[in-house]
């Protein structure tokens, strides 16, 4: 369980996770290695998020970097050579992390990256991964995997198609070459680039209001959008319409309906 104050720390300390109201914070805590991501950082991840996902007073979850000079800089490439030095120890790592992997990409709730400094690689996958990415100018993205002789997985490959388009993404993945976040909102890489003295404020007003909406109908567009992304036949349709029908005869549609009516702010439970 976590604490309902303070930091609540994972994996020896290297994740930490907060709350402030309805919002869950997540931090990457390696500043000395730039945030880079171990495999156990990856299974306190998943444990954090375990807790998130059962915790109905949080509504949307915040992760970010410790320090100012990374948000991820990318998986730690001293595990390299003792966890990923052949195909058959890779497999043995894309188990362990998996298990990070598949909480993070099941998670029903909103997640929004607070992105400064170095965003890299497998930091940038997990960026890609979350529903709104905010950054500031001085953030560095980039994909190195053609300087490391490494196939960057396909879902990340996907992922990145769907935000900036074969074009651009051919020159991210070809080139190796880092942008700004100037350059990253261009190209549609992330929502909207602040400048330093912003990004706490405008992360954090998103986010809440996001926890102030109605739960149950911020899952629903969070399942539709990720199952409408999906090719036709592989979409799950009937998950569509079970939480369409549950919004519906959700005491929180009685509460957004009567709220509406008596020109006052809804309070919903989730229920």
């Amino acid at each position: 369980m976590l604490e309902k104050t303070g930091t609540t720390a994972f994996a020896n300390g290297q994740m930490l996770a907060a709350r402030d109201g309805g919002v869950g914070l997540i931090t990457f805590n390696q500043p000395e290695k730039r945030n880079a991501m171990s495999m156990e950082m990856w299974l306190g991840l998943g444990e954090i998020l375990t807790a998130f996902e059962a915790d109905d007073t949080i509504g949307v979850v915040v992760m970010s970097g410790a320090g100012d000079k990374a948000f991820v800089s990318g998986a730690d490439i001293s595990q390299f050579a003792k966890h990923r030095n052949s195909a058959d120890t890779q497999k043995e790592y894309d188990r362990i992390t998996g298990i990070g992997r598949e909480k993070f990409h099941n998670f029903s709730k909103p997640i929004i990256a607070k992105i400064r400094g170095f965003c890299m690689g497998g930091g940038l996958a997990i960026a890609m991964s979350t529903d709104i990415r905010i950054a500031t100018p001085d953030s560095q993205f980039g994909i190195p995997a053609a300087r490391l002789s490494i196939a960057y997985a396909p879902d990340s490959v996907r992922k990145l198609i769907d935000l900036v388009g074969p074009a651009h993404a051919r020159m991210i993945l070809y080139t190796a070459r880092r942008i700004d976040g100037h350059e990253a909102e261009r190209i549609g890489l992330i929502n909207q680039c602040v400048a330093v003295e912003d990004l706490d404020s405008t992360v954090m007003g998103i986010a809440h209001a996001i926890a102030e909406n109605a739960p149950l109908s911020v899952r629903a567009s969070k399942l539709t959008i990720g199952e409408m992304l999906k090719d036709e036949s592989k979409r799950d349709m009937a998950a569509i319409k079970a939480i369409g029908e549950t919004c519906f005869n959700s005491a929180d549609f009685k509460e957004g309906r009567t709220a509406f009516m008596e020109k006052r702010r809804p309070v919903f439970t989730g229920r």
